[in-house]
Protein backbone atom coordinates (compact mmCIF):
# COMPACT_ATOMS: atom_id res chain seq x y z
CA UNK A 1 0.00 0.00 0.00
CA UNK A 2 1.45 3.45 -0.66
CA UNK A 3 0.85 6.91 0.21
CA UNK A 4 -1.54 7.50 -1.97
CA UNK A 5 -4.45 4.67 -0.73
CA UNK A 6 -6.94 5.53 1.68
CA UNK A 7 -7.08 3.23 5.13
CA UNK A 8 -10.05 2.83 5.63
CA UNK A 9 -9.97 1.33 8.96
CA UNK A 10 -8.46 4.57 10.27
CA UNK A 11 -10.99 6.51 9.20
CA UNK A 12 -13.65 4.00 11.09
CA UNK A 13 -11.32 4.55 14.37
CA UNK A 14 -11.94 8.36 14.40
CA UNK A 15 -15.68 7.88 15.07
CA UNK A 16 -15.10 5.94 18.22
CA UNK A 17 -12.29 8.06 19.36
CA UNK A 18 -14.40 11.34 18.95
CA UNK A 19 -17.64 8.93 20.67
CA UNK A 20 -15.39 7.96 23.50
CA UNK A 21 -14.85 11.49 24.38
CA UNK A 22 -18.42 12.30 24.28
CA UNK A 23 -19.62 9.96 26.37
CA UNK A 24 -17.27 10.94 28.65
CA UNK A 25 -18.56 14.50 28.65
CA UNK A 26 -22.16 13.71 28.86
CA UNK A 27 -21.55 10.93 31.24
CA UNK A 28 -22.14 14.00 34.12
CA UNK A 29 -25.38 14.08 33.10
CA UNK A 30 -26.58 10.58 33.63
CA UNK A 31 -28.35 10.06 36.76
CA UNK A 32 -26.61 7.07 38.08
CA UNK A 33 -24.49 5.91 41.00
CA UNK A 34 -21.80 3.86 39.45
CA UNK A 35 -18.97 5.36 37.61
CA UNK A 36 -17.00 3.56 34.55
CA UNK A 37 -12.84 3.99 34.55
CA UNK A 38 -12.96 3.29 31.34
CA UNK A 39 -15.56 6.02 30.68
CA UNK A 40 -13.54 8.16 32.89
CA UNK A 41 -10.72 8.13 30.69
CA UNK A 42 -12.78 9.19 28.03
CA UNK A 43 -10.65 12.41 27.81
CA UNK A 44 -7.74 10.40 26.16
CA UNK A 45 -9.96 10.34 23.03
CA UNK A 46 -8.67 13.51 22.01
CA UNK A 47 -4.59 11.89 22.65
CA UNK A 48 -6.07 8.93 20.23
CA UNK A 49 -6.74 12.05 17.45
CA UNK A 50 -3.55 13.36 17.90
CA UNK A 51 -1.92 10.91 17.34
CA UNK A 52 -3.85 9.37 14.10
CA UNK A 53 -3.42 12.99 12.95
CA UNK A 54 0.37 12.59 12.92
CA UNK A 55 0.37 9.07 10.97
CA UNK A 56 -2.27 10.11 9.01
CA UNK A 57 -0.66 13.13 7.67
CA UNK A 58 2.77 11.81 7.00
CA UNK A 59 0.22 9.20 4.94
CA UNK A 60 -0.72 11.77 2.94
CA UNK A 61 2.03 14.10 2.84
CA UNK A 62 5.69 12.55 3.85
CA UNK A 63 6.05 10.88 -0.50
CA UNK A 64 5.23 14.78 -1.60
CA UNK A 65 8.14 16.07 1.55
CA UNK A 66 10.42 13.55 0.50
CA UNK A 67 10.72 14.35 -3.33
CA UNK A 68 10.51 18.11 -2.82
CA UNK A 69 6.96 18.70 -4.30
CA UNK A 70 5.67 19.56 -1.09
CA UNK A 71 3.87 22.87 -1.08
CA UNK A 72 3.68 23.81 2.64
CA UNK A 73 1.03 26.94 1.54
CA UNK A 74 -1.21 24.56 -0.03
CA UNK A 75 -1.12 22.33 2.78
CA UNK A 76 -2.09 25.07 5.24
CA UNK A 77 -4.68 25.80 2.79
CA UNK A 78 -6.18 22.27 2.87
CA UNK A 79 -6.10 22.13 6.49
CA UNK A 80 -7.34 25.20 7.17
CA UNK A 81 -10.26 23.87 5.13
CA UNK A 82 -10.69 21.04 6.81
CA UNK A 83 -11.10 22.10 10.35
CA UNK A 84 -12.27 26.10 10.19
CA UNK A 85 -15.62 26.53 8.91
CA UNK A 86 -17.28 24.09 11.51
CA UNK A 87 -15.24 25.77 13.95
CA UNK A 88 -16.52 29.15 13.17
CA UNK A 89 -20.07 27.78 12.39
CA UNK A 90 -19.78 25.82 16.08
CA UNK A 91 -18.97 29.65 17.68
CA UNK A 92 -21.47 31.53 16.41
CA UNK A 93 -23.75 28.86 17.69
CA UNK A 94 -22.49 29.20 20.65
CA UNK A 95 -22.68 33.16 20.68
CA UNK A 96 -26.36 32.63 19.37
CA UNK A 97 -27.35 30.28 22.12
CA UNK A 98 -25.63 32.62 24.32
CA UNK A 99 -27.95 35.42 22.74
CA UNK A 100 -30.93 33.49 23.75
CA UNK A 101 -30.31 32.57 27.30
CA UNK A 102 -29.83 36.12 27.87
CA UNK A 103 -33.26 37.67 26.42
CA UNK A 104 -34.77 34.66 27.72
CA UNK A 105 -33.21 35.75 31.31
CA UNK A 106 -31.33 32.45 31.97
CA UNK A 107 -28.19 32.27 33.63
CA UNK A 108 -25.02 31.02 32.10
CA UNK A 109 -21.44 30.87 32.75
CA UNK A 110 -19.48 33.77 31.65
CA UNK A 111 -16.99 31.70 30.25
CA UNK A 112 -19.31 30.42 27.64
CA UNK A 113 -19.15 33.43 25.75
CA UNK A 114 -16.26 34.87 26.81
CA UNK A 115 -15.64 38.14 24.84
CA UNK A 116 -11.61 38.49 25.84
CA UNK A 117 -10.97 35.06 24.72
CA UNK A 118 -12.87 35.98 21.43
CA UNK A 119 -9.76 37.03 19.18
CA UNK A 120 -7.28 34.12 20.07
CA UNK A 121 -10.65 31.65 18.91
CA UNK A 122 -10.58 33.59 15.37
CA UNK A 123 -7.20 32.94 14.86
CA UNK A 124 -6.60 29.15 16.49
CA UNK A 125 -4.96 29.85 19.13
CA UNK A 126 -6.64 29.75 21.75
CA UNK A 127 -4.63 26.83 23.22
CA UNK A 128 -1.69 28.37 23.29
CA UNK A 129 -2.03 30.02 26.42
CA UNK A 130 -3.05 33.29 24.40
CA UNK A 131 -6.82 32.87 25.58
CA UNK A 132 -7.67 34.25 29.24
CA UNK A 133 -10.64 31.60 29.89
CA UNK A 134 -11.98 28.59 27.88
CA UNK A 135 -15.08 29.52 26.22
CA UNK A 136 -16.91 29.52 22.53
CA UNK A 137 -17.28 25.66 22.54
CA UNK A 138 -14.30 24.51 24.52
CA UNK A 139 -13.58 21.44 22.72
CA UNK A 140 -12.37 23.40 19.90
CA UNK A 141 -8.98 23.68 21.95
CA UNK A 142 -7.71 20.87 20.37
CA UNK A 143 -8.70 21.97 16.99
CA UNK A 144 -6.07 25.01 18.00
CA UNK A 145 -3.79 22.49 18.90
CA UNK A 146 -4.13 20.54 15.78
CA UNK A 147 -3.25 24.00 13.64
CA UNK A 148 0.31 23.90 15.84
CA UNK A 149 0.92 20.89 14.64
CA UNK A 150 -0.39 21.76 11.37
CA UNK A 151 2.40 24.95 11.27
CA UNK A 152 5.18 22.82 12.51
CA UNK A 153 4.50 20.02 10.44
CA UNK A 154 7.86 20.29 8.24
CA UNK A 155 9.58 20.13 11.32
CA UNK A 156 8.00 16.84 12.15
CA UNK A 157 8.32 15.70 8.87
CA UNK A 158 12.03 16.46 8.38
CA UNK A 159 12.77 14.37 12.02
CA UNK A 160 11.11 11.73 10.76
CA UNK A 161 12.59 11.62 7.46
CA UNK A 162 15.89 11.08 9.40
CA UNK A 163 14.90 8.27 11.24
CA UNK A 164 13.23 6.63 8.19
CA UNK A 165 15.27 3.53 8.03
CA UNK A 166 15.56 3.46 11.94
CA UNK A 167 11.80 2.98 12.78
CA UNK A 168 12.35 1.14 15.52
CA UNK A 169 14.68 4.02 17.13
CA UNK A 170 11.84 6.27 16.14
CA UNK A 171 8.96 4.52 17.55
CA UNK A 172 10.55 3.93 20.61
CA UNK A 173 12.19 7.77 21.21
CA UNK A 174 9.12 9.14 20.64
CA UNK A 175 7.53 6.86 23.70
CA UNK A 176 10.31 8.20 25.77
CA UNK A 177 9.53 11.41 24.87
CA UNK A 178 6.21 11.09 25.94
CA UNK A 179 6.78 9.70 28.63
CA UNK A 180 9.16 11.90 30.07
CA UNK A 181 7.38 15.10 28.79
CA UNK A 182 4.28 13.34 30.61
CA UNK A 183 6.15 12.88 33.89
CA UNK A 184 7.90 16.64 33.63
CA UNK A 185 4.80 18.80 33.19
CA UNK A 186 3.11 16.81 35.40
CA UNK A 187 5.96 17.62 38.61
CA UNK A 188 5.97 20.97 37.29
CA UNK A 189 2.19 22.06 36.88
CA UNK A 190 0.69 19.89 39.02
CA UNK A 191 -1.82 18.45 36.79
CA UNK A 192 -1.46 16.18 33.86
CA UNK A 193 -0.55 17.25 30.40
CA UNK A 194 -3.33 15.20 29.03
CA UNK A 195 -5.89 17.34 31.08
CA UNK A 196 -4.35 20.52 29.73
CA UNK A 197 -6.74 22.48 27.31
CA UNK A 198 -6.73 26.20 26.27
CA UNK A 199 -3.33 27.17 28.50
CA UNK A 200 -1.15 24.03 27.25
CA UNK A 201 -2.93 22.00 24.38
CA UNK A 202 -0.40 23.07 21.87
CA UNK A 203 2.33 21.11 23.50
CA UNK A 204 -0.44 18.28 24.35
CA UNK A 205 -0.71 17.65 20.74
CA UNK A 206 3.44 17.42 20.19
CA UNK A 207 4.20 13.77 21.87
CA UNK A 208 0.96 12.41 20.17
CA UNK A 209 1.83 13.95 16.97
CA UNK A 210 5.53 12.99 16.95
CA UNK A 211 4.18 9.33 17.89
CA UNK A 212 1.75 9.07 15.46
CA UNK A 213 4.71 9.59 12.83
CA UNK A 214 7.02 7.36 14.11
CA UNK A 215 4.12 5.01 13.81
CA UNK A 216 3.60 6.03 10.31
CA UNK A 217 7.48 5.11 9.44
CA UNK A 218 7.41 2.11 11.05
CA UNK A 219 4.59 0.82 8.94
CA UNK A 220 5.38 1.92 5.75
CA UNK A 221 9.36 0.67 6.33
CA UNK A 222 7.30 -2.66 7.61
CA UNK A 223 4.40 -3.66 5.80
CA UNK A 224 2.27 -6.61 7.01
CA UNK A 225 3.47 -9.90 5.11
CA UNK A 226 1.06 -11.99 7.00
CA UNK A 227 -2.57 -12.91 6.15
CA UNK A 228 -6.16 -11.02 6.45
CA UNK A 229 -6.57 -13.37 9.71
CA UNK A 230 -3.16 -12.76 11.28
CA UNK A 231 -4.01 -9.36 11.22
CA UNK A 232 -7.14 -9.28 12.87
CA UNK A 233 -5.64 -11.14 15.64
CA UNK A 234 -3.29 -8.42 16.10
CA UNK A 235 -5.97 -5.82 15.95
CA UNK A 236 -8.13 -7.67 18.66
CA UNK A 237 -5.29 -8.23 20.65
CA UNK A 238 -4.10 -4.45 20.11
CA UNK A 239 -7.95 -3.63 21.40
CA UNK A 240 -8.07 -5.95 24.44
CA UNK A 241 -4.67 -4.12 25.38
CA UNK A 242 -5.71 -0.78 25.39
CA UNK A 243 -9.54 -1.29 26.52
CA UNK A 244 -7.86 -3.16 29.59
CA UNK A 245 -5.27 -0.52 30.16
CA UNK A 246 -8.12 1.92 30.40
CA UNK A 247 -10.77 -0.22 32.34
CA UNK A 248 -8.40 -0.85 35.11
CA UNK A 249 -6.88 2.86 35.39
CA UNK A 250 -3.35 2.65 34.04
CA UNK A 251 -1.74 5.79 34.17
CA UNK A 252 -2.30 7.82 30.70
CA UNK A 253 1.71 7.72 29.91
CA UNK A 254 0.76 3.91 29.55
CA UNK A 255 -2.76 3.98 27.88
CA UNK A 256 -1.26 6.54 25.08
CA UNK A 257 1.39 4.11 23.61
CA UNK A 258 -1.23 1.36 23.67
CA UNK A 259 -3.74 3.54 21.37
CA UNK A 260 -0.89 3.91 19.05
CA UNK A 261 -0.42 0.07 18.73
CA UNK A 262 -4.07 0.29 17.85
CA UNK A 263 -3.47 2.50 15.11
CA UNK A 264 -0.55 0.45 13.56
CA UNK A 265 -3.30 -3.06 13.74
CA UNK A 266 -5.65 -1.42 11.90
CA UNK A 267 -3.48 0.27 9.49
CA UNK A 268 -1.38 -3.28 8.75
CA UNK A 269 -5.07 -4.81 8.62
CA UNK A 270 -5.38 -2.48 5.88
CA UNK A 271 -2.12 -3.81 4.52
CA UNK A 272 -3.22 -7.02 3.87
CA UNK A 273 -6.19 -5.35 1.26
CA UNK A 274 -8.64 -6.21 3.44
CA UNK A 275 -11.85 -3.64 4.08
CA UNK A 276 -12.68 -5.80 7.08
CA UNK A 277 -13.40 -2.85 9.77
CA UNK A 278 -13.46 -0.88 6.63
CA UNK A 279 -16.90 -0.77 6.07
CA UNK A 280 -18.83 2.40 4.44
CA UNK A 281 -20.70 2.89 7.93
CA UNK A 282 -17.51 2.90 9.81
CA UNK A 283 -15.87 5.15 6.94
CA UNK A 284 -19.22 7.61 6.70
CA UNK A 285 -19.24 8.07 10.68
CA UNK A 286 -15.41 8.28 10.76
CA UNK A 287 -16.08 11.17 8.10
CA UNK A 288 -18.51 12.68 9.81
CA UNK A 289 -16.14 12.40 13.07
CA UNK A 290 -15.04 15.73 13.19
CA UNK A 291 -18.83 17.20 13.14
CA UNK A 292 -19.73 14.29 16.09
CA UNK A 293 -16.86 15.98 18.55
CA UNK A 294 -17.32 19.95 17.97
CA UNK A 295 -21.35 19.77 17.68
CA UNK A 296 -21.50 17.90 21.37
CA UNK A 297 -21.51 21.00 23.63
CA UNK A 298 -23.71 23.40 21.49
CA UNK A 299 -25.99 20.25 21.75
CA UNK A 300 -24.86 19.37 25.02
CA UNK A 301 -26.34 23.16 26.44
CA UNK A 302 -29.61 22.70 24.06
CA UNK A 303 -30.47 19.13 25.55
CA UNK A 304 -29.73 19.46 28.70
CA UNK A 305 -31.44 22.76 29.76
CA UNK A 306 -34.07 22.14 27.49
CA UNK A 307 -34.78 18.51 29.33
CA UNK A 308 -34.28 20.17 33.13
CA UNK A 309 -36.86 23.02 32.29
CA UNK A 310 -39.55 20.55 30.49
CA UNK A 311 -39.17 17.62 33.01
CA UNK A 312 -38.32 20.04 36.09
CA UNK A 313 -34.83 18.30 36.67
CA UNK A 314 -33.25 20.78 39.08
CA UNK A 315 -29.86 19.08 38.98
CA UNK A 316 -29.96 18.49 35.37
CA UNK A 317 -29.88 14.73 35.88
CA UNK A 318 -31.25 12.76 32.81
CA UNK A 319 -33.25 9.32 33.38
CA UNK A 320 -31.36 6.42 31.45
CA UNK A 321 -34.52 6.87 28.82
CA UNK A 322 -33.66 10.54 28.19
CA UNK A 323 -29.68 10.25 28.24
CA UNK A 324 -29.87 7.77 25.69
CA UNK A 325 -32.33 10.06 23.31
CA UNK A 326 -29.29 12.67 24.33
CA UNK A 327 -26.25 11.17 23.14
CA UNK A 328 -27.51 9.49 20.22
CA UNK A 329 -28.96 12.35 18.94
CA UNK A 330 -25.59 13.83 18.17
CA UNK A 331 -25.01 11.09 15.70
CA UNK A 332 -27.65 12.86 12.91
CA UNK A 333 -26.94 16.43 14.07
CA UNK A 334 -23.26 15.86 13.24
CA UNK A 335 -24.26 14.30 9.76
CA UNK A 336 -26.49 17.72 9.33
CA UNK A 337 -23.78 19.65 10.66
CA UNK A 338 -21.19 17.71 8.22
CA UNK A 339 -23.43 17.93 4.73
CA UNK A 340 -24.89 21.34 5.34
CA UNK A 341 -21.40 23.22 6.79
CA UNK A 342 -18.16 21.23 6.78
CA UNK A 343 -18.27 19.29 3.53
CA UNK A 344 -19.92 22.16 1.64
CA UNK A 345 -17.42 24.58 2.94
CA UNK A 346 -14.60 22.73 2.49
CA UNK A 347 -15.14 21.95 -0.47
CA UNK A 348 -15.73 25.84 -1.82
CA UNK A 349 -12.36 26.53 -0.02
CA UNK A 350 -10.86 23.81 -2.05
CA UNK A 351 -12.48 25.19 -5.10
CA UNK A 352 -11.60 28.74 -4.22
CA UNK A 353 -7.45 27.64 -3.71
CA UNK A 354 -7.99 25.86 -7.65
CA UNK A 355 -8.87 29.50 -9.09
CA UNK A 356 -6.23 31.04 -7.46
CA UNK A 357 -3.81 29.01 -9.08
CA UNK A 358 -5.51 28.73 -12.39
CA UNK A 359 -4.99 32.74 -12.41
CA UNK A 360 -1.07 32.74 -11.35
CA UNK A 361 0.77 33.61 -14.13
CA UNK A 362 3.08 31.06 -15.92
CA UNK A 363 6.54 31.06 -15.85
CA UNK A 364 8.15 31.95 -19.34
Amino acid sequence: MNDGQHVRQLTGLRFFAAFWVVVYAYWRNLDVDWTSTFIGKGYLGVELFFVLSGFILCHVYRTSVEDGSFRYGAFLWNRLARVYPLHLATMAGIGALGLAAAVAGMNIDSTIVSWPSLPANLLMVHAWGLAPEAGWNHPSWSISAEWFAYLSFPLFAWAILRLKERPLIAMAGAVIFMMALYVGFERLTGYPLTSATYKWGALRIVPCFAYGCALHAFWRARPAKNSTASALVGVAAALILAISLASFGAPDAVIVPSLGIVILALGRLGQTGSNLLGSPTLVYLGEISYSVYMVAIPWQLVFVNAAAKLFQLNDKQLPLWLWLVYILTVVPLAAASYHLIEHPARERMKLMAKAWRMRRPKAA
